[in-house]
């Protein structure tokens, strides 16, 4: 009877150490976590896709349609395709321009459908610049509707903000 006693007693002790340390050790890698964490800049950039350089349009479009794609945009005559599976958007562009870029349509959602609530590209241009963040191809800012304008981030990465509303 003792021995069930002092067994049960030492396993409940070692759970309420184990519940303990892990609180612990818990909330120091959440606060760590919320540390490196940066503020929402509250900009709502809308869909997001990537835009390929590919040397052959027929390869690539085989190749991603093996990868559950299918086209959902563009034309093989206008060298350029736009894949879809799921939410994922891939854009394949031959001969259009070099390296690959990001690209955000503010005002879009991942269908092509306008979204009720986006930040005008203007308005993301502007938020950028005052960020000390250098505009290629900037935006007329006159203006209003379709718009684009692009930054290159700290890797060389071109990133594409294309409005079509």
């Amino acid at each position: 009877m003792n021995r069930t006693l002092i067994l049960a007693t030492a396993m409940t002790g070692a759970f309420s150490l184990g519940l303990f340390f892990n609180s612990v050790f818990y909330s120091d890698q959440k606060q760590a976590i919320q540390i490196q964490q940066k503020p929402n800049t509250g900009m709502k950039l809308g869909a997001f896709s990537i835009s390929l350089s590919v040397q052959d349009l027929n390869v690539s479009k085989a190749f991603y349609e093996n990868l559950g794609f299918s086209q959902f945009g563009g034309s093989m005559d206008s060298n350029y395709l736009i894949m879809k599976n799921e939410s994922t958007l891939i854009g394949l562009f031959q001969g259009m321009f070099e390296g690959n870029i990001l690209t955000f349509n503010p005002g879009w959602d991942e269908n092509a459908q306008p979204l009720k609530e986006y930040n005008d590209v203007r308005e993301i241009q502007q938020k950028l610049q005052s960020s000390k963040i250098e505009i290629v191809n900037p935006s007329d800012q006159s203006t209003t509707g379709p718009a684009s304008f692009m930054v290159t981030d700290p890797d060389g990465n071109m990133i594409l903000f294309d409005q079509h509303l």
